[in-house]
């Protein structure tokens, strides 16, 4: 069995961060990088539908330590591929990687000191053991998308198409069009569909919140032309971050005046006399659900050309020739795009077990949005819902290279999150509060819980700098042992032991 001091499961963004990382501050860990695909890029290896792009400014979805040198900010899914491929080779992580390997099973054993993984490699079931596990394969499923349940697709004379399983050379030139959602998906789809000469109607059951922006930063290039590169970046970088962490906070303290200046932003891309209030006024206060950014305004451009509408409506069913609505209307179509979300899954839906007893997640408390109660040498990298993941990803793997040589210096080799006794009884919320999004609530009770002090996920970057990057990585709810044995300065190994019982589903 090939053993690793560190295994990364997954090689996009998240994994490839936690790789450079781990290279360059713990450069004595052999590590390697658990892939299922034959690709790098995760997200944007995946993704093949027409348009594919960011929906954040990739000097804040670029990694930290390699500067995006492209002239747009808002880039397309090909430029950001050959980003993440460049990162592996300057960074030498694309030799750590064993493709078509998919994690299926993971089991810790306290009294070995390491988990034991099993892996099917194409077709073939092998194990493969490490000391530290870390969970880089972000949080929707690739197998399986969300099934929106609508009756009658199977009657469907045409195509129905979902953007995660994009088939090649769908041809739509010429061809009526529904895309079925209004999230950020739809929103790319159907303005680079039109461009190519379909007639396309997106097909919401309410509005979503539009912003507009062009597509490169253009104070970003500038910077570029009479800075370094990396100060120009990092410059660009927080600039970024502070408008975004500013814009979010003035839709948490003053709603109605950002709600109010956003409509105020749409009403003006719109055709004269559009029913705006129907279609692009949500019910709902600004970055309550992620808002979508539209490069160029190409949505709107599509729009007052008649190349795309909007409809806002409820389904009926879908029939042999298109989509009939509640309201008794028909929307005739050739291709129908159910582009109706993700299916969001615990990390990757692979079953994971502590000394024999099988761990239920939705159970456990994360520990500052990275590990988890009573499980030992486990990290996960979650990103933010309301800017961009990467920055969360950055931070966690930090964290995590500290928290390895902190135990390489200590002598620990095992460390545990603990609810303390001083934990007992506090209030506790979902992993994501306050963001109702109807992907992330449809599966939030799979999710570990937080709580107050270190159990808390935050989903705020300023907030998360302070508890991850600037606060030692050892404090008193985690537990550092050794070969099974409680050190000097944790004696706490019974209650690892309990808190691992509470772990068996």
């Amino acid at each position: 069995m090939e053993h690793f001091d560190v295994i990364i499961v997954g090689a996009g963004i998240s994994g490839v961060s936690a790789a450079v990382h781990l290279g360059r501050e713990c450069p004595g860990q052999s590590y390697c990088v658990l892939e299922r695909r034959e690709s790098v890029g995760g997200t944007w290896d995946l993704f093949k539908y027409p348009g594919i792009r960011s929906d954040s400014d990739m000097h804040t979805l670029g990694f930290n330590f390699k500067p995006w040198k492209e002239s747009k900010s808002i880039a397309d899914g090909p430029a950001i591929l050959k980003y993440v491929k460049e990162t592996t080779q300057e960074y030498g992580v694309d030799e750590h990687i064993k493709f078509s390997h998919k994690l299926t099973n993971a089991q810790w054993s306290s009294h070995d000191a390491k988990w034991t993984l099993d892996v099917d490699h194409a077709g073939a079931q092998v194990q493969i053991s490490c000391n530290f596990l870390f969970m880089c394969s972000g949080y929707y499923s690739h197998d399986e998308v969300h099934d929106p349940r609508i009756d009658g697709v199977e009657n469907f004379a045409g195509e129905v198409v979902n953007p995660q399983f994009w088939p090649e050379g769908l041809a739509h030139k010429g061809k009526r069009v529904v895309v079925v959602g209004s999230g950020a998906t739809a929103m790319t789809l159907v303005p680079n569909m039109a461009a190519d000469g379909a007639q396309v109607t997106m097909l919401q059951r309410s509005p979503t919140y539009v912003v507009a922006r062009p597509d490169q930063d253009a104070l970003a290039n500038f910077l570029r032309k009479i800075l370094p590169e990396k100060w120009a970046y990092n410059l660009t970088r927080f600039k970024n971050i502070e408008m975004q962490r500013y814009f979010y906070y003035q839709t948490r303290t003053a709603p109605a005046k950002v709600k109010k200046q956003l409509l105020d932003m749409v009403k003006q891309m719109l055709p004269e006399g559009y029913d705006m209030d129907k279609h692009f006024t949500p019910n709902y206060n600004p970055w309550d659900q992620r808002l979508c950014l539209v490069p160029n305004a190409d949505l709107f451009e599509s729009i007052k050309s008649g190349k795309a509408e909007v409809v806002t409506a409820e389904i009926d069913q879908i029939t042999e020739s298109g989509i009939r609505l509640k309201n008794g209307d028909e929307l005739a179509a050739d291709i129908i795009v159910l582009a109706t979300g993700l299916k969001l899954e615990v990390l990757a839906g692979v079953p994971f077990s502590v000394d024999g007893e099988a761990v239920d997640f939705s159970k456990q408390f994360t520990y500052k949005g990275m590990m988890y109660s009573g499980v030992p040498n486990l990290a996960n990298t979650f990103g933010y819902v309301n800017a961009s993941w990467t920055l969360r990803a950055d931070l966690t793997s930090e964290w995590v290279c500290r928290l390895i040589e902190h135990m390489n210096k200590s002598g620990a080799t095992q460390v545990t999150p603990v609810l303390r006794q001083e934990d007992q009884g506090m209030q506790t919320l979902p992993w994501i509060a306050d963001f109702p999004a109807g992907y992330m609530q449809r599966v939030m009770h799979l999710f570990p819980q937080q709580g107050e002090g270190p159990w808390k996920n935050t989903q705020n970057f300023a907030i998360d700098k302070k508890m991850i990057r600037n606060a030692p990585v050892a404090d008193s709810a985690l537990v550092f042992s050794a070969n099974g044995k409680s050190n000097s300065a944790d004696p706490r190994q019974s209650e690892i032991d309990a808190q691992s019982q509470q772990s068996a589903g």
